[in-house]
């Protein structure tokens, strides 16, 4: 079973990759989120991307933010 930083590591590139399927960059991502009222900086997206800590919540509005509308986990 994978650890928690392969846990992390593995949400953060899930993110990442839907990120770069729409072709959104960390910048339009602030403002995606700003439009759904969730304030964050750019500096702060690129710190917990790198890190892969976050919570379900932030990967959620990022989602939704970016107009995600299915996920796979492979």
């Amino acid at each position: 079973m994978a650890d928690k930083n392969e846990w992390e590591e593995k949400a953060a590139n899930l993110l990442k990759a839907q990120l770069k399927l729409k072709g959104i960059t960390y910048s339009q991502l602030v403002e995606k989120l700003e439009a759904i009222g969730v304030e964050e900086k750019e500096a702060n997206i690129r710190n917990k991307l790198s890190r892969g800590k976050f919570t379900a919540a932030f990967m959620l509005q990022c989602l939704t933010a970016i107009g995600a509308s299915s996920l796979s986990l492979e």
